[in-house]
């Protein structure tokens, strides 16, 4: 996993995703939601870019697959979430489980099956299963973090700006947010604890001042 540190990223992965559902409710944690059940329903949107139907001519969309897994993260994260326990904790009951991990070898529909009947079954998240899905989709917990994290921020950085109300600038110079956010996670520094703020101050940095 290159030189980020595993810990630490899922600490600032888990704090993104606290901070994400806060500004949905405060209080999001005592409510039950069923983070388990959007998690699953994620996998069945990850098939169908990959392709299951038989009958009709199919080509995987292996960006997009990678893009529903990030999604299926977002709501893993959340399910792991527990009353009275930190970021912390969680990230090192995280590091534990993976420690112990050994990759199935299963391709990306049976990954997909097996961690979704583990959400059904269990009404929970198994970060082993998950971990099988991203080997299968050939998707590397770089790419993951970077992915996660840029999403995250961005949206964080457009909501502070006016997204709400309208007056959120989306192009600047010439180009989307999203172009300009591919550029700066191209040359961060993901590996340092600041990396989500260090993204958000250089979209800061670019965006359009009136």
């Amino acid at each position: 996993m290159s030189d980020i540190n595993n810990r630490q990223a899922f600490v600032t992965m888990l704090g993104l995703q606290d901070r994400m559902n806060s500004k949905v409710h405060a209080e999001w944690r005592d409510q039950g939601f069923a983070w388990y059940r959007a998690a699953w329903i994620e996998c069945a949107e990850l098939m169908d870019h990959y392709g299951y139907k038989w009958w009709k001519k199919q080509q995987p969309d292996i960006q997009q697959v990678q893009l529903e897994i990030v999604d299926i993260w977002h709501f893993g994260l959340s399910a792991m979430f527990r009353v009275g326990a930190d970021t912390d904790e969680l990230a090192d009951e995280i590091v534990a489980e993976l420690g112990n991990y050994r990759a199935s070898g299963k391709d990306v529909l049976a990954a997909t099956e097996s961690l979704a009947a583990y959400c059904l079954t269990e009404k929970s998240f198994s970060v082993s299963l998950f971990w099988d899905l991203m080997a299968a989709a050939e998707l590397s917990f770089d790419q993951l973090y970077k992915q996660y994290v840029g999403k995250n921020v961005l949206n964080f950085f457009r909501q502070d700006n006016g997204y709400k109300d309208g007056s959120y600038i989306k192009i600047w110079q010439g180009e989307e947010d999203n172009v300009h956010l591919v550029q700066i996670l191209a040359t961060a520094d993901m590996a340092s604890p600041q990396f989500a703020d260090d993204v958000y101050q250089s979209l800061a940095a670019r965006y359009p001042v009136a």
